[in-house]
């Protein structure tokens, strides 16, 4: 298997802070890696410096096979926000984007001179066939408003378009940093399924613990500024990273045993030191070096109480409320009850983050009353994030809320003992919120919801920007949590691990309530797609060689030819079955190009076929 991607010796650091040192991999065609590790241990900077973005900060060499194409999908990606959706994706086909432009601006130009010359163009660059593409990619990722300004985008559709750039450029590489984030899971589902059925090569950052499964098939982590990696999915690198650490334990312990020795041969007779051997002196500070090895690894350490919650949480009576012209919820009651874990989900634009927002007294409903009890206390994490003063630091940031924060055991802890708790050292107290990454300034929002002892929690996409070893900790507080949870997420793990039943925004304002977890609701309704599918195959037409009749006073057929019309009704039958799926194919919008023009070839080709065989079944059987 031909080798990709060759990085040798590269680094990375920032001030005093090394990330990574002298990291050498190899990438082989055809590898779908996963790169895990801690927020700020380098995991965006080294695919950045891969991409070209950035470069290592030693030296180092990144070599890319020959005529490899690499495509990169930034985490934040930056738009020109007057362009329309089409005019941003084919402003990054490249050398094909000209002649698209040119050909678009002749259209609404009205010059027929021009317009001769951008069709010219268009055939020379086979523009034709790569307009359709945009469109057919566009529509594959739910982007259907084709001339929307950028500007008027929201972060999912953003990240749709972003997608489509990278999707477009037919590359043999890609990089992807969280592809998941902002996107609703039907998309997250289509995506998984295009990087399963693709034969690129891919190494991707993902928080998505059931994306990473299903896609990668080697993880690789970065852990005390090196590389190690795993071949097998996330449950297998679960188990092989468990067993280095007690391979590293063992030999830690070994090289104790030994220092022991060595330390009492070192002090033995000290007059004679400058006897003894001189290697074996060195080797006792090596072997002392081994043996301070801490495997101890940082990770958040959430303890905070939760406030006394009482019978009443959130009372719903026949709430209903529209948004632009649009049904957000339609006559919604219901009554939350302590310890309740809901999870919510539906696709972008149906309301989800709007009914946080009427539950946390934050919106009115437009008609029907909601009742707060009178010892509910809201904890609210909104997919905007931490709101801060310009230039304010990280622990005048948490002293703004409170000093003290009350701990599961009754005893206060100090707001720096609980920053420390988050992994924010003493160091970093008087750093800037502005200049926090994206993954720190998350943790630090979630230390400022936690720290104000709610009793319910409204979490509103939580997952974004924080490593799987946050989340980890988070599913276990939250297993743990006495009150009363309300989540949108479209991490289907986090989800799984979360809540005990759905509610699923189907639009419109209706509301349907699942009881059990998703992936459950997920096997719903594929079972009950699958059901309705059959039902239709049942109730359609019958075909006209199943409708027929046989004629006893018609020639009777000779034996070869009874033989031939049994094999045409079997192909005819095979035909019209092939031809129908081809044509849902082509209708449902998914599809990659190559795909789309080989069914419509196919059907063409069955067409032909059956047109044939049923003039010769008409023959048979007159």
């Amino acid at each position: 298997m031909a080798s990709y991607l060759q990085v040798e010796n590269i680094s990375k650091s920032y001030g005093d802070r090394v990330l990574f040192q002298g990291i050498s991999f190899n990438i082989n065609e055809g590898d779908k890696i996963a790169l895990v590790a801690p927020n700020g241990t380098g995991k965006s900077s080294l695919l950045k410096i891969l991409a070209g973005v950035e470069h290592s900060d030693r030296g180092g060499e990144v070599k890319f096979m020959k005529d490899i194409r690499v495509a990169f999908l930034d985490q934040d990606t930056t738009f020109d926000p007057k362009h329309t959706i089409f005019e941003e994706v084919y402003s990054h086909m490249g050398t094909l984007s000209p002649e698209l432009k040119e050909y678009e601006e002749a259209l609404e130009s009205g010059d027929e001179k021009r317009l001769e010359r951008a069709i010219a163009g268009m055939d020379a660059s086979d523009g034709w066939s790569i307009e359709q593409k945009i469109r057919q990619v566009l529509t594959s990722l739910k982007l259907e408003r084709w001339n929307q300004p950028m500007g008027e985008l929201s972060g999912g559709e953003a990240k749709r378009v972003a997608l489509a750039c990278m999707m477009l450029q037919n590359a043999d590489f890609l990089i992807m940093d969280e592809p998941t984030n902002h996107l609703d899971i039907d998309i997250i589902e289509y995506l998984e399924g295009y990087l399963q059925r693709s034969r690129c090569t891919l190494l991707m950052v993902t928080h998505d613990r059931y994306f990473l499964d299903r896609v990668c098939n080697t993880i690789m982590e970065i852990d005390r500024g090196k590389l190690f990696a795993y071949r097998g999915n996330y449950s297998e690198y679960l188990e092989k990273r468990e067993e280095r650490y007690l391979n590293m334990q063992a030999e830690i312990d070994k090289s104790r045993n030994l220092l022991r020795r060595e330390l009492e041969w070192i002090r033995s007779t000290p007059q004679a030191r400058t006897g003894k051997a001189r290697y074996r002196i060195n080797a006792f500070y090596d072997l002392k070096d081994r043996a301070s090895v801490s495997l101890r690894t940082d990770s958040v350490e959430i303890d905070v109480a939760s406030s006394r919650l009482g019978r009443k949480i959130i009372d719903c009576m026949d709430v209903s409320l529209k948004f632009d012209g649009q049904t957000m919820l339609d006559n919604f009651s219901y009554k939350f009850t302590r310890g309740e874990r809901v999870g919510i989900v539906g696709r972008n634009g149906v309301g989800k983050t709007t009914f946080l927002n009427l539950m946390s007294g934050r919106l009115a409903p437009d008609s029907g009353v909601i009742e707060q009890g009178e010892t509910l206390r809201i904890g609210y994490y909104s997919q905007r994030g931490i709101t801060f003063k310009p230039g304010q630091t990280v622990l005048e940031c948490v002293q703004d809320i409170a000093d003290v924060v009350k701990a599961s055991d009754g005893h206060n802890i100090s707001a720096t003992t609980y920053l420390n708790r988050f992994l924010f050292p003493h160091e970093t107290f008087n750093k800037r919120v502005d200049i926090l990454s994206g993954g720190e300034r998350r943790r630090l929002y979630l230390l400022t919801v936690l720290m104000q002892n709610p009793n319910m929690l409204i979490l509103d996409e939580p997952t974004n920007d924080l490593d799987i070893m946050t989340l980890n900790v988070l599913e276990e507080y939250l297993s743990e949590f006495k009150g009363c949870l309300l989540i949108v997420s479209h991490d289907r793990y986090f989800l799984d691990k979360c809540v005990d039943h759905l509610f699923v925004f189907e639009g419109n304002g209706r509301i349907k309530d699942f009881v059990g977890h998703y992936s459950e609701y997920r096997e719903y309704i594929k079972e009950k797609e699958a059901a309705e599918r059959s039902a239709e195959r049942d109730s359609a037409p019958q075909k006209p060689q199943q409708q027929r009749t046989h004629d006893t006073s018609k020639r009777k057929l000779s034996f070869k030819e009874q033989k031939e019309l049994e094999q045409i009704e079997r192909d005819l039958a095979s035909w019209s079955e092939e031809r129908k799926q081809l044509e849902e194919e082509l209708s449902s919008g998914t599809l990659p190009y190559d795909r789309l023009t080989k069914c419509s070839e196919r059907i063409e080709e069955l067409i032909a076929l059956i047109d044939e065989k049923e003039m010769r079944w008409l023959e048979l059987n007159e």
